[in-house]
């Protein structure tokens, strides 16, 4: 009776995490500005089309999930979320399974609970695209804060003694240049 019971309790530890968690997890994202779109999510184990903002369940992988969006004024944002170990495999590995389930599985990865997709930020001020004297005026402005930004990122590198003075003019003059 003893044998069985040891059998059994050894059988339902198996796959501790494999036991405790959905295959699938949910994510909820959102764009950086607030707006709307809808984003192409892929990693080895499935595509998931996702209206944005929502929260879309999203099969466990141990690669990272990759996005391609698109807002819905045009804008768009690639880039990727990154896949995690979760706390549940350290249980899983002090049973008989060694975490070995889990690890084919993929289900004690994990991707962040929430994540925030960059986007630019709108040019102009809701001119239409095919305006060209107001779109030329709000690329110009654009580009100029662009400038701008990048030019306080040089200074504050500078200011950290990661840049030289005359590696930071240098910078400068190619951006001022346009090259």
């Amino acid at each position: 009776m003893k044998k069985l019971f040891v059998a059994v309790l050894a059988m339902c530890t198996v796959g501790c995490a494999t036991l405790t968690s959905d295959a699938m997890t949910p994510g909820a994202l959102a764009f950086s500005d607030g707006s709307t779109g809808e984003c192409q999510l892929t990693n080895k184990r499935g595509d998931w089309l996702a209206e944005i903002p929502s929260t879309v369940s999203i099969r466990r992988s141990d690669d990272s999930l990759k996005y391609q969006c698109k807002t819905d004024d045009g804008r768009e944002a690639v880039g990727s979320i990154p896949s995690t170990v979760g706390a549940k495999i350290i249980a899983s590995a002090v049973f008989i399974d060694f975490g070995i389930t889990d690890a084919i599985t993929d289900k004690h990865r994990e991707y962040p609970a929430s994540f925030v997709i960059p986007v630019k930020a709108r040019t102009g001020n809701g001119e239409k695209s095919g305006s060209s004297a107001g779109s030329s005026s709000a690329d110009e402005v654009s580009e100029g804060k662009d400038i701008y930004i990048k030019l306080q990122e040089l200074d504050d590198l500078r200011k950290k003694g990661l840049l030289t003075d005359a590696e930071f003019d240098s910078e400068k003059k190619k951006l001022l240049d346009g090259n």
